[in-house]
């Protein structure tokens, strides 16, 4: 059996922030510039506190059946509230989505790469 990447990505919005941890979020922006954003176990969070209210998590993990999905996801969401809860910061429309990489089409350049090894 063959491990499983998953790619889970958390979406939501601050909310009732006050103006020091808006402060807080605006000195820490660079770091979590979208532009710098990966997908990583432990989570990356990017924002633009600056334009709008929104924020993303992006986290990667991995399981050897296509159920386990399910585990990482929540395992994502528990990540991102619990990161958000401990520095004070008020949330809400949590959401998530997740991807199973070894489902995910291939790109052209793959299929090509896997047309020419099999031949």
């Amino acid at each position: 059996m063959s491990t499983r990447t998953f790619r889970i990505t958390v979406r939501g919005a601050f909310d009732g922030l006050g103006d020091a941890q808006r402060a807080e979020l605006l000195a820490d922006a660079a770091e979590h510039d979208v532009l710098r954003s990966a997908y990583t176990p432990e989570g990356h969070l990017s924002y633009d506190i600056a334009a709008r209210s929104a924020f993303v998590f992006r986290f990667s993990d991995t399981g050897e059946e296509e159920e386990d999905i399910l585990e990482a996801t929540e395992r994502a969401e528990e990540t991102a509230k619990a990161w958000l809860t401990e520095r004070g910061y008020g949330f809400k429309n949590l959401r998530s989505s997740a991807e199973d990489l070894s489902q995910a089409p291939l790109g052209k350049r793959q299929r090509r790469n896997a047309r020419t090894m099999g031949a």
